[in-house]
């Protein structure tokens, strides 16, 4: 049965093959992992513009006020009459760890271990994810300026816009960043499994956190998840192809 669904695979592939040739050599070489501009730029671009369309949609139904707006409240207003003191003290520390403070300390403790191992690209790409991605965040809260929920819990020092969340949006970028370096340099499946549960559990975690505590509609969040994973994608997609080519982009300079 494996070998008749093979040789109709192969026979089918040959067929393309001959009556497009010239489609077929182009999605065959956005495919292939050995191309300059191969199956990362591909990934990166798909990832990309997913990401964005996502972002485009929020910030639509943000502008024109659409049903999610209504859904922000209602969710808004739930949580706001479920909170008690115990489980805000717990969301205080998880949204700690995307704080400007943990955003810092992480970005110099991977900063000097990329810088120690030599991995110059990736430190590169490090600047350019968290450099950028605050920058970002702070043009789309200007060009926004969304108001927050209203009702944020006292300890909270909350004086810019909503939308998008910072502490979501950095959590993206510093997390997802530390774990698709952590799982190209693990080749076992069941550590990179666990490696990418943790960093999606994290940021999560992370947004609901500043959801529960009165900093962000659900909307913010999720729009913060897009525009994080949107500047993070072409960012690891140039790190990884300038890496993984480095030799022969050397070579072509000579």
């Amino acid at each position: 049965m494996i070998e008749s669904l093979n040789g109709v695979a192969a026979n089918i592939k040959h067929l393309l093959q001959r009556r497009f040739p010239r489609q077929f050599s182009f999605v065959q070489a956005r495919l292939s992992p050995e191309g300059l501009f191969g199956l990362h730029l591909t990934i990166g671009a798909v990832v990309l513009v997913g990401a964005a369309w996502l972002f485009g949609g929020i910030s639509e139904d943000l502008i024109t006020g659409d049903p999610l707006i209504l859904v922000d409240e209602i969710i808004s207003e739930w949580l706001r009459s479920h909170t008690t003191p115990r489980l805000a003290m717990a969301m205080h520390f998880v949204s700690a760890l995307a704080s400007a403070v943990a955003v810092s300390i992480m970005f110099a403790l991977m900063g000097g271990v990329l810088l120690l191992k030599r991995c110059w690209y990736w430190l590169m790409g490090l600047v350019s994810a968290v450099a950028g991605g605050m920058l970002h965040n702070v043009m789309l809260k200007n060009l926004f300026g969304r108001a927050r929920p209203g009702w944020a819990d006292r300890l909270m020092a909350l004086a810019d816009s909503s939308f998008p969340s910072g502490h979501t949006m950095m959590a993206t970028i510093i997390y997802g960043f530390l774990a698709t370096w952590l799982v190209l340099r693990n080749g076992s499946w069941p550590w990179r499994f666990l490696i990418a549960a943790i960093t999606i559990l994290l940021i999560f975690l992370v947004a609901l956190s500043r959801m529960y505590l009165g900093a962000h509609y659900f909307s913010d969040v999720l729009a913060a998840m897009a525009a994080g994973i949107a500047w993070l994608a072409p960012c690891l997609t140039a790190v990884e192809t300038l890496r993984r080519h480095r030799g022969r982009l050397l070579a072509g300079g000579k």
